[in-house]
């Protein structure tokens, strides 16, 4: 059975929403979009690199999935690590619109969401089910305990709005740290595993 990830850039409140251009989700009314763009550098790029050569299938939203159709099809470089595996590998998108998806290997997902991915987790046998950015999907697979490790690039900039990663009213959780590095523009990479409901405790002294 695959692991299911997610790797989503965040800012430092936490916002996840239009992390690549001022186009990319306008939703609310945000004006921040493209602000993950000023502190791309190698390092952020070779993390990815070693994310996608982990992927064994995808998982996305209908937005996300939308904007990464619209270009990987046409990087056509063998060489390209994160192409050759978007452009080859299974690919599954949540939606109730889409009918008819011209990106090759893709697959709709339209109803019993969370009993799909379960099914899909145990279908996938090599590598990792991976969710890239798609925040509407994620929270609610989040509700549903189903994401199991969550590498958040969280970038030195506060945007004081936006969508973000992890809502309010949402089920206390605990993880662990199971790796940190810090690329030379100073985002901060972290990967968590899900450890199941979080712990409360207290410093007062026991009389």
């Amino acid at each position: 059975m695959a692991k299911l990830t997610l790797t989503t850039f965040v800012s430092l409140d936490g916002v996840t929403q239009a992390p690549g251009g001022p186009d990319e989700d306008t939703t609310g009314g945000f004006a921040y979009g493209g602000w993950l763009v000023p502190f791309a550098d190698a390092d952020m790029g070779a993390f990815i690199g070693e994310v996608f050569d982990r992927s064994g299938a995808y998982l996305l939203g209908r937005r996300t999935y939308d904007i990464f159709a619209s270009y990987w099809p046409r990087v056509t470089d063998p060489e390209d690590p994160v192409a050759t595996r978007l452009n080859t590998l299974p690919k599954h998108v949540v939606s109730t619109t889409l009918t008819d998806p011209a990106w090759e290997n893709t697959t709709v997902i339209a109803r019993d969401v969370p009993a799909e991915i379960a099914r899909l987790k145990e279908r996938t046998e090599e590598g990792e089910l991976q969710i890239h950015g798609s925040g509407v999907l994620a929270r609610s697979l989040m509700g549903h305990g189903l994401i199991d490790e969550y590498n958040l690039l969280v970038h030195p900039v506060y945007l004081g709005a936006g969508r973000r990663l992890f809502p309010e009213g949402g089920r206390p959780t605990a993880f662990e740290l199971l790796d940190t590095r810090t690329t030379g523009s100073g985002i901060a990479i972290q990967t968590y595993r899900a450890e199941g409901p979080a712990r409360f405790g207290t410093f007062e002294r026991e009389l």
